[in-house]
This record gives structure tokens, C-alpha cells and sequence, in this order.
């Protein structure tokens, strides 16, 4: 069962499958549905003052580097591309909406990289991709939750 945590909390916290992966992981493996979400919401939470705290760093250090500069302005492109108008048109509810989406490339990761971009003060970001973040989890939760019980069905 710690096990089962512990791979909800890692999967939560993993750029490749954020809370979308480790909530239904932690359900299908047993975990209590309340335990589960508690444990990536709060994983999934830790990402925007990581990533915040990482790019200000890094991007200090490495931004002389050619290819780094390179690899930024390309990570920046994507970024604003996915989000397109929404987060520099309507700022904090575009980035809620646009991180509370359960889809690939649509979460807090994203998110942050395209709060960084333009710009948003870092209390507001931090704000609405939490937002996002604490919706998008329920809704997990609850697909997860219900299919599994539809699963046991059959």
C-alpha cells in the first residue's frame, strides 16, 4: 500500500503523466480514492514553485550557452502555441482553464512554462494553475473512481 503512494505521489509529480497518471494508479492499485488524490493533488501542486524556482536558475546560468538558447526559444514557442491566445487574453482564468483540462500537454508543467513566458506575477500564476490543478484532479479522481467500479462490474 506505501508502495502504491509512493508510485501515485511520483507519477503525480512526473512531467509525463502529472496527476492524470498517478491518481488512476494509485485507485487501480487499491489505494482509498481520498488517499489517492490527496497524494497527487499535492504532488501536482509542487510543480509550478519547482519549475519556477528551476527556470529562474537555470535560465541564469545556461542562457549564454547557445544551445540552451536554442532549446528555450523552442520549449517557448510550443509553449505559447499550445496555449495560444487563452493565457494572454484572459491571464488568470485562461491558465486555470487551460491547466484544469485533463489532457496531455495541458497541465501544470505546461502551465507554469507558459506563466513564465508571459509574464504573470508569480502569487497570481501560482494561484490559478492550483486552481486548475485541484479541478483537474477531481475530475480524475472521479473517472478513475467510477471506471474502476465499472471494471468490478463486468
Amino acid at each position: 500500500m506505501i508502495n502504491d503512494i509512493f508510485f501515485t505521489v511520483l507519477f503525480s509529480i512526473s512531467p509525463l503523466g502529472e496527476a492524470r497518471v498517478g491518481i488512476p494508479y494509485g485507485i487501480l492499485n487499491g489505494v482509498h480514492p481520498i488517499i489517492a488524490f490527496l497524494s497527487g493533488l499535492v504532488a501536482n501542486l509542487l510543480v509550478y514553485p519547482l519549475v519556477y524556482v528551476v527556470l529562474q536558475a537555470v535560465n541564469k546560468k545556461m542562457w549564454q550557452y547557445r544551445v540552451y538558447k536554442k532549446q528555450s526559444v523552442k520549449v517557448s514557442k510550443r509553449a505559447k502555441k499550445l496555449t495560444g491566445n487563452s493565457i494572454h487574453k484572459y491571464g488568470f482564468w485562461g491558465l486555470m482553464v487551460f491547466v484544469m483540462i485533463p489532457l496531455p500537454v495541458t497541465g501544470a508543467y505546461m502551465g507554469s512554462i507558459a506563466a513564465i513566458l508571459f509574464k504573470l506575477p508569480p502569487k497570481q500564476a501560482f494561484k490559478s494553475i492550483s486552481l486548475g490543478v485541484i479541478i483537474s484532479c477531481l475530475l480524475v479522481t472521479i473517472g478513475a473512481y467510477f471506471g474502476h467500479q465499472g471494471i468490478k462490474l463486468l
